[in-house]
């Protein structure tokens, strides 16, 4: 170890400060107070109104007339929203569930001669097609020389 000399001598204790005052944080008001009047141009003025440290609304004075404004609380909105989306993907399941669907087979009629007729079914190959399954993807036909 490894002394270290300082020739001025030992090192001066810096002078304590003191601390800062710090800010008072006012005390939450008691349930259901009311707030200071704020006085607006003209001849209104608004009172707001807390309950438990919350704004739940305001007292409007203006024009001769006292009216108090509800707040929306955001808690409030988000659960409005919520149902409401609910509600439409609920409507929108019941639609696409409770469809009509069409039947497999259309009407069915007879034709001249004895022929039935089924309307929505598609017609059936004329012939059956007994190419190989490369034949077929490439769609390739049979090549016919004639004489």
């Amino acid at each position: 170890m490894t002394a270290i000399f300082n020739p001025t001598g030992p090192a001066v204790a810096p002078v304590p400060r003191p601390a800062p005052p710090q800010a008072t944080t006012p005390a939450p008001a008691p349930a259901g107070a009311v707030g200071p009047v704020l006085e607006l141009p003209g001849d209104a003025a608004l009172v707001p109104v807390n309950r438990d440290g919350r704004p739940v609304g305001v007292f409007v004075a203006a024009g001769g007339r006292v009216r108090y404004r509800r707040v929306v609380e955001p808690d409030q909105l988000v659960a409005a929203a919520t149902g409401a989306f609910a509600v439409a993907a609920l409507t929108a399941a019941v639609a696409v569930w409770s469809r009509r669907r069409p039947p497999s087979v259309g009407t069915v009629t007879m034709g001249p001669g004895g022929w039935v007729s089924l309307r929505g079914v598609p017609a059936p190959r004329m012939r059956p097609d007994d190419r190989p399954w490369w034949a077929r993807l490439l769609r390739a036909r049979r090549l016919v020389v004639d004489r």
